[in-house]
């Protein structure tokens, strides 16, 4: 964290101090490089640690992924600032929190390009940057050599490109497979290969509505998965989480989301749906329609109902999810590939994560937004190269707006006093790290929207958690993530909590003055906090 930053801290009690330490970053890292690190950074939409198998095995399979994770690190508390796609990716180009870079929700915000972001500070570095697949921030990229983006979320099939000279151009094929094509090509072909680079590969999968690849639409039909234990949650005790509109029960779309078109049915998403399905080329309809058919006529006949029509949409959502992370692990594969035949493994500091995590039936949802574990968590993991010597699980807490100071510290490059994470450089070298932060900051803005997720802020250290719910609504949770792992329990008010409730409201005040945001809380008025 810059020095800035730090000087808040002298009127800050001990206790906050203690769970706000950092350490500082110096340069030593960059003066041992004999050249400049490159960097390779591959970011999905929605992809979860659940449905990794080096975070989890019940799920998925995917060794390319875990491949990162073997030769590098994982980091076990990978967090987010503000769980949403475009304020998620705003917050990791800026190393700044929603209300600095000004990106707070996807309905109302334009990103302000003119701002500084790492991809300018590493082209005046002497980096080539480029970045190809789903940008989602309303403005164009700037900063960048090159750049070729999908309007908004894109399309799974025969997408739209937006060129850097401003048109806009459809190409064939999948898009997980384009977008890694595009990637791959400026690697080869579109760089100086004397110059260091940056390279970010954004995908739009794993996002709604799962469509996955013709070749990957028989994986999985045999696969029976396991329900949360919470997948029943009542709710009890959290009131925005009853008032949510993510039920897999409740919201998810037969049609949209489960792909159970048929003539004579319709739902609110179903012209969407079709509107999908029609940028399909002949070949990839017939391989669809023969795939779905069967499991439509199927589904209709044994009219579903109660807990049997929600557990059989649970194991649809989950099966059509994990073939597009099949896709996404395969290109993946195909990236570092390149890169080990081209020899640039060892300068090449190769990156993968998630813009947030998402639920899969945990509490009964799918989506993110919640400042819940499932979704403030984000998978994390870095294929390290030589002069970056930790290996294995690496436990410090971390969050995406981190990783600009990163990248920049590894590229020799000045940090800006602006930015509010911190460089994890000292995380990788595998020297001892004498201090670190041990408390995150959230903030949620987008309501009312899609998915009616109220509006929140919170902090998290190693054990606690505590949320205010604001602006339609005035609530308060609180919870001991060690004896509740999966936040079913608010203590919040609770006999016996008084002392942890003060610590954690002097950190969240403490927070939210060090990141100096201006939307705050006041100290609920009851017995326990005076």
């Amino acid at each position: 964290m810059n020095n800035s930053l730090n000087n808040g801290f002298i009127a800050v009690p001990a206790l906050t101090l203690a769970a706000l330490s950092s350490v500082s970053c110096s340069d030593k890292h960059a003066q041992e490089q004999h050249k400049p690190y490159n960097i390779v950074y591959i970011m999905t939409d929605d992809h979860t640690a659940q449905m990794m198998s080096c975070y989890d095995k019940r799920f998925a399979h995917t060794p390319n992924l875990d491949r990162i994770a073997r030769d590098g690190v994982i980091f076990t508390n990978s967090f987010v600032a503000n769980s949403l796609s475009g304020p998620s990716r705003a917050c990791m180009l800026t190393g700044k929190h929603s209300h600095k870079n000004g990106f707070t929700d996807n309905t109302t915000c334009v990103f302000d390009s003119a701002q500084t972001t790492f991809p300018k500070l590493l082209r005046k570095a002497g980096y080539q940057t480029a970045i190809f697949g789903k940008w989602h921030l309303e403005s164009l990229p700037t900063g960048f050599d090159k750049w070729e983006v999908v309007p908004g979320q894109g399309d799974y099939y025969n997408p739209d490109f937006i060129e850097m000279n401003g048109d806009t151009i459809q190409r064939h094929g999948y898009i997980t497979n384009v977008i890694t094509d595009l990637s791959l090509d400026w690697l080869e072909n579109q760089r100086d290969k004397n110059r260091p680079f940056c390279l970010m590969i954004h995908h739009k999968a794993i996002h709604r509505n799962w469509m996955s690849d013709t070749c990957n639409l028989k994986l999985f039909e045999d696969r029976t998965f396991p329900l949360p234990e919470n997948f029943y949650d009542d709710y009890a005790g959290r009131d925005a989480a009853a008032a949510q509109e993510m039920s897999i029960d409740k919201d998810m779309d037969l049609i949209y989301d489960l792909k159970m078109n048929r003539h004579d049915k319709s739902s609110r998403l179903k012209a969407l749906y079709e509107k999908f399905c029609n940028r399909m080329d002949s070949a990839q309809r017939s391989a669809w329609d023969n795939f779905y058919n069967p499991i439509i006529a199927d589904f209709y006949s044994r009219n579903l109902s109660g807990k049997e029509l929600a557990e059989w949409k649970y194991q649809r959502y989950l099966r059509d999810y994990l073939k597009v992370v099949k896709s996404l692990d395969d290109n993946v594969g195909r990236v570092l590939k390149y890169l080990e035949e081209n020899n640039l493994l060892d300068n090449t500091l190769v990156v993968y994560t998630s813009d947030q995590g998402f639920y899969m039936g945990e509490h009964g949802w799918f989506d993110k937004r919640f400042m819940y574990e499932e979704s403030f968590h984000t998978p994390l993991v870095m294929m390290l190269p030589k002069g970056l010597n930790r290996r294995g699980e690496v436990a410090e807490m971390v969050q995406n707006i981190d990783y600009a100071p990163t990248f920049l510290e590894l590229a020799g490059a000045d940090v800006p006093d602006e930015m509010q994470g911190m460089s994890m450089v000292p995380l990788l070298t595998g020297d001892k790290v004498d201090s670190w932060r041990n408390a995150l900051y959230y903030h949620y803005y987008e309501y009312p929207a899609e998915h009616s997720v109220k509006r929140h802020y919170g902090v998290r250290d190693s054990r606690y958690k505590l949320i205010h719910f604001y602006n339609d609504i005035d609530k308060w949770e609180l919870y001991d993530l060690e004896n509740d792992p999966y936040e079913m329990h608010n203590i919040y008010g609770e006999k016996g909590t008084e002392s942890i409730t003060n610590d954690m409201f002097k950190l969240l005040d403490s927070m939210q003055v060090l990141y100096d945001d201006t939307i705050r809380f006041k100290y609920p008025v009851n017995e326990m906090c005076r």
